[in-house]
C-alpha cells in the first residue's frame, strides 16, 4: 500500500511540476527594449544645436518654457551618475551640440551607459537653464522662491524616451578643449555640457595629499562640491568641479602636469568640468 501511495505521490508531483513549468516559461525575446517608451517614433526630430537655438532666450535668461510641439532629439550619452560626480542627470549629444536631462533616478547608468543612444520626445517637457546651462526636465522651486528647470520623475522620463540599438562606448570621443578661447562667449555657447579634454594643465592644490572634494571643512563647498582650480588660470574662467559624493572624491589628486576629460558644463561664465570616473584625469604625455 505504501509502495502504490509513493507512486501516486510521485506522478501528482510530475504533474504539478509540469503545469508551473508551462505557467513560469521565460518571457518571449520581443525585441524591444525593456525600459523607456517603445511606441515612440523617429518623426519630427530636430537636432539638439536646433533646440538650443529655438530656446536661446529662455537659456540665456535662466528661464524655463514648456515644449508644446511635437518635436523630439536624438543623441548619445556621454555622461551619467556611474562615480556619483554627476548626479541624477545624463547628458546626450548628437554631433550638433549637447544637453542636460535631468532625473530624479539613481542608478541612471546601469539603463544610459556611456554610448547609448536614445531618442527622447519633448513634448510637455521642459526646456530651461540654470547658470545659463541648457537643460530638460520640469519646474522645480527652491525655499527662497526660485523656479527653474529641475529633475523630472522617473516614471515621467519613462514615458518620454526610447532606447536606441546598444551602447557603443567607442562612438564616443572627447573634444580637444581650446584653451586659447576660454573667454570667447560663443565658444562656450557651442559646447557647454559637450565631453572635452584639457591638455597638459596643473591643479593649484596638488601636493601629494590634497584630496579633490574633502568634507573636513578644509576646502569651502558650494552645492556639496569643490571646485578645485588650475594653475595660471583665473577660477572665474575654468575650474573642476567634484562633489563630495563622487566615489573618486577622496583620493589625492595627481601632481604635474595632467590631461583632464570630462563634461564640460558652464555656471554663467565658469566653465565647470565634471569629471566622470576617476579614469577621466591621466597624467599628460
Amino acid at each position: 500500500m505504501k509502495h502504490i501511495n509513493y507512486i501516486i505521490m510521485t506522478l501528482v508531483c510530475a504533474l504539478f511540476a509540469s503545469c508551473m513549468a508551462d505557467s513560469y516559461d521565460a518571457p518571449k525575446d520581443t525585441g524591444e527594449a525593456p525600459y523607456g517608451n517603445n511606441s515612440i517614433n523617429e518623426e519630427n526630430v530636430i537636432s539638439i544645436a536646433q533646440l538650443k537655438e529655438k530656446y536661446a532666450t529662455v537659456i540665456a535668461n535662466s528661464g524655463m518654457e514648456q515644449v508644446e510641439e511635437n518635436i523630439k532629439i536624438k543623441g548619445t550619452v556621454i555622461g551619467n551618475d556611474i562615480e556619483g560626480n554627476i548626479y541624477n542627470e545624463v547628458v546626450i549629444d548628437d554631433g550638433t551640440a549637447a544637453f542636460i536631462v535631468c532625473i530624479a533616478q539613481g542608478g541612471i547608468y546601469g539603463i544610459l551607459p556611456v554610448g547609448q543612444q536614445i531618442l527622447i520626445d519633448l513634448k510637455g517637457l521642459y526646456v530651461g537653464a540654470y547658470g545659463q546651462q541648457g537643460e530638460l526636465g520640469t519646474p522645480y522651486t527652491n525655499a527662497s522662491g526660485s523656479s527653474y528647470v529641475s529633475r523630472m520623475s522617473r516614471f515621467l522620463w519613462n514615458q518620454h524616451f526610447r532606447l536606441i540599438g546598444s551602447a557603443n562606448p567607442q562612438s564616443v570621443t572627447p573634444i580637444e578643449f581650446d584653451l586659447k578661447r576660454i573667454s570667447d562667449p560663443a565658444y562656450l555657447e557651442q559646447n557647454c555640457g559637450r565631453l572635452m579634454t584639457v591638455k597638459g594643465v596643473e591643479l593649484a592644490s596638488a601636493n601629494g595629499k590634497a584630496v579633490f572634494a574633502p568634507n573636513d571643512g578644509t576646502v569651502s563647498l558650494t552645492a556639496n562640491c569643490a571646485n578645485r582650480n588650475f594653475k595660471g588660470i583665473s577660477s572665474s574662467s575654468l575650474v573642476l568641479r567634484t562633489s563630495t559624493y563622487a566615489d573618486f572624491a577622496g583620493n589625492i589628486m595627481p601632481t604635474g602636469k595632467v590631461n583632464v576629460t570630462g563634461v564640460f558644463t558652464r555656471f554663467r561664465d565658469t566653465w565647470q568640468i565634471l569629471m566622470r570616473t576617476i579614469d577621466d584625469i591621466e597624467p599628460a604625455q
